[in-house]
């Protein structure tokens, strides 16, 4: 990452080459395994970098109609749709945005396979499963949780695949391993072997996190071929979405204020954790700032750190720095890219982030710098 000292705070920013990184390892995956892997908007939709992606892979998937009209206008495919819920509002328009639409229910295939049937364009149908096994801790990232609402168990999807379904659906992974989504598979097989036979395609969903640094790509790889051999009836689709981005690019805040109360001394920052890294709030996580220690450490500068919004919870802490902090110190977010700005609000109206793409030649372009129509045009 180059110099960001003469960038204007706040700030994301991604790092073309870093991108460019991530999209060859990803399009090397595809190739290896005979994969399909496309991107899932609901990580990363900044579509102004979309002519970069595109060079790597062609497809998306979508979770709402304006994500599938994003597809398909400027990724420039019909887009692998799967949403909790359709509407009678929003569902033709989706049809024509839409390569795969993949249900999320029996009674959501029952109400919308028809009109699906009579669509003029080629649509495959499928239905979301739930394998009732995931390894993700956090309940509220966990899908296949007791009572999850997203996808079907075996039982209540029954012996039999409806008329017209062509492809099955899973997802239960986020930020996870090769070796979660071997274990993962032996549940899917578990519970609907029989019907994978029986169709044409298995979408293994996202959370695919093989640009993480100690992530066994030669184990993916070696698992989804394995699994090629014993289905080769299928067609396997990944839908990865922090996996594009992951430690891309960094966000870029200012110290406006410190205060102090009862010894703790809060640095007060020109971010909020609440609208500009949710993430860090639901996970929750806390993340590396560049230059800075992850905790209190004996004779550093100790510092919470404050978002600007009135919200109480709106801080992280403890952090320590080699120097004392002061208005106007900068501090640097690292892998700032991904579940950031699909997830930002304008909450208390606080000024947002700009969004930059450093481009491997050095220049730095700004995206998209936000004014106060953008806040006004979201309350009318």
């Amino acid at each position: 990452m180059a110099d960001l000292s003469q960038i204007a705070s706040p700030a994301y920013v991604i790092d073309e080459s870093l991108l460019r990184r991530n999209l060859s390892l990803i399009r090397s995956v595809s190739e290896r395994a005979g994969v399909e892997i496309i991107l899932a908007f609901k990580a990363f939709a900044a579509w102004k970098v979309f002519p970069i992606i595109r060079e790597y892979i062609s497809s998306s998937t979508a979770s709402s109609l304006w994500e599938a009209r994003l597809a398909m206008n400027e990724m420039g495919a019909r887009a692998h749709t799967y949403s909790p819920a359709y509407t009678e509002r929003d569902f033709e328009e989706i049809l024509s945005c839409s390569s795969h639409i993949t249900f999320n229910s029996l009674s959501q295939y029952r109400r919308f396979y028809s009109v699906v049937k009579q669509y003029p364009k080629e649509i495959s149908c499928g239905l979301r499963i739930n394998p009732e096994y995931s390894e993700v801790e956090t309940a509220i990232y966990n899908p296949a949780m007791p009572g999850s609402r997203l996808g079907m168990t075996r039982r209540s999807l029954g012996e039999f695949l409806p008329k017209g379904i062509e492809g099955l659906h899973f997802h239960t992974l986020c930020e996870s391993s090769s070796y979660a989504l071997e274990n993962t598979l032996r549940h899917v097989e578990e519970h609907f072997g029989d019907l994978l036979h029986k169709v044409k395609w298995l979408n293994m969903g996202g959370g695919h996190l093989m640009t993480r640094e100690d992530y066994d790509v030669e184990h993916l790889i070696s698992l989804l071929l394995n699994f090629r051999k014993r289905y080769p009836n299928l067609s396997i689709i990944l839908e990865p979405g922090a996996a594009f981005v992951w430690q891309t690019g960094v966000l870029v805040a200012s110290v406006v204020d410190i205060v102090e109360n009862n010894d703790i001394r809060t640095a007060i920052l020109d971010i909020s954790f609440s609208c500009h890294t949710p993430d860090c709030l639901e996970m929750p996580y806390k993340p590396v700032i560049i230059g800075a220690y992850q905790e209190a450490v004996a004779g550093k500068a100790v510092y919470r750190l404050g978002g600007n919004s009135c919200l109480s919870g709106d801080f992280i802490g403890d952090w320590s720095f080699d120097e004392e902090l002061h208005v106007g110190s900068r501090l640097i977010f690292s892998d700032m890219i991904h579940y950031t700005t699909v997830k930002t609000t304008m909450f208390n109206g606080i000024h947002h982030p700009d969004i930059c793409l450093l481009r491997t030649s050095g220049k730095l372009e700004i995206l998209r710098r936000f004014c106060y129509e953008d806040y006004k045009s979201r309350m009318s």
